[in-house]
């Protein structure tokens, strides 16, 4: 891409674009089996895509030195977000996880997704990489502050994913391998003393992922179900609109969290492979923008942002297929959802504006 070209005039990345709506395109067909050939659900889905492109779109505009002078006015704004949240928000299925504004009804939690990493990158990238230890412990404390303030929702699933966020800029900004090592023996040796703040639900998922067999019409239910309809996809799958577990209401959830499983049973391994290789070449792409970014806040957000993407793949499919305990983190692009979906694609903005937002030199 030159400076003269559509798409450094207008600010977005079309290899990106095309690779995204090929993506979301696959996830209504999905989503329509998945769903019980409710066209409703497929409908609102669409629309909410449609929203969070024309998101994506405005993102892109921002240039990425607005995102820097702006990062700690933004961070302090969903900072007192979620404190009003603990005060005065909206309490829903047992969780306190929403503001209510009368005209809008949102979670203040996702915009630290995004918040969390812009900070972290503006943090680091002020002074020479890699990051002294003091910076590293002061950078953890942007991550953990947001990240207590959204687990004590609780919404655990959604902190973890800012934690992600955050880390995966500490980790490209050259963290060493002695300081990950000593904070995983760190988090590994207070893991016990962690199990008695753990909610019941919370310890239960732990136990269902030790051992689903122990109770199979309980909470183990979710992965014993999954991990059928993973297995009988075999190769092609059973074709579309044919999964006996998910038609059959066997498969809970699987409109959301479990859709995984629902693309497995269906659509088989080489379904899977297709999903993936998307997924693959959006990663690679945005790995490519993040290797071209022209200074080191750029290549740092554009780096972060996309090792979240891939965590949030990861995680998704190693709950779905047994390997990790269900946190209820969504396929992403795929899943049934909201305002998950609007701050994936301001992700996706924010990647666009980075690889647009550049100086060429004059020959």
């Amino acid at each position: 891409m030159n400076e003269n070209s559509l798409g450094y005039r207008i600010h977005i990345d079309f290899i990106l674009l095309a690779l995204i709506f090929v993506l979301c395109l696959c996830g209504l067909i999905i989503l329509y089996s998945a769903s019980g050939q409710n066209i409703d659900l497929v409908y609102n889905q669409a629309t909410k895509l449609f929203i969070a492109l024309l998101c994506m779109i405005l993102v892109a505009q921002v240039p990425p030195a607005n995102l820097n002078r702006l990062s700690l006015l933004l961070y302090f704004f969903g900072v007192i977000l979620l404190l009003l949240v603990a005060i005065f928000g909206d309490v829903g299925k047992g969780a306190q996880r929403w503001l209510d504004l009368k005209i809008l009804r949102f979670q203040p939690s996702e915009l630290m997704k995004i918040a969390v990493p812009i900070i972290v990158s503006s943090y680091l990238s002020s002074r020479f990489l890699p990051p002294k230890f003091l910076r590293i412990v002061l950078s953890f404390v942007f991550i953990i502050v947001p990240v207590v303030l959204i687990a004590k929702q609780p919404d655990l699933g959604t902190a973890l994913l800012v934690a992600i966020a955050g880390f995966s800029v500490i980790f490209i900004a050259g963290l060493s391998w002695r300081y990950l090592l000593s904070v995983s023996i760190i988090s590994a040796l207070s893991i016990p003393s962690l199990w008695h703040f753990m909610r019941e639900y919370q310890k239960q998922r732990v136990l269902t992922f030790l051992d689903p067999e122990k109770d199979p019409l309980g909470a183990g239910y979710h992965i014993i179900q999954s991990k059928i309809a993973i297995g009988s996809g075999g190769f092609y799958g059973k074709g579309w609109l044919n999964g006996t577990q998910s038609h059959l209401e066997f498969l809970p959830e699987r409109s959301t969290d479990f859709i995984f499983a629902v693309l497995c049973e269906e659509f088989g391994m080489f379904g899977v492979l297709v999903i993936l290789s998307i997924y693959s070449l959006i990663i690679f792409r945005a790995l490519y923008i993040a290797y071209n970014a022209q200074d080191a806040f750029r290549q740092l957000l554009a780096g972060g942002i996309t090792l979240s993407f891939f965590v949030y793949i990861f995680v998704n499919i190693g709950m779905v297929t047994g390997q990790l305990p269900v946190v209820g983190i969504p396929l992403p692009l795929i899943s049934y959802g909201g305002t998950s979906i609007v701050t994936l694609m301001a992700g996706f903005g924010i990647l666009m504006s980075i690889h647009t937002n550049r100086k060429f030199l004059k020959r």
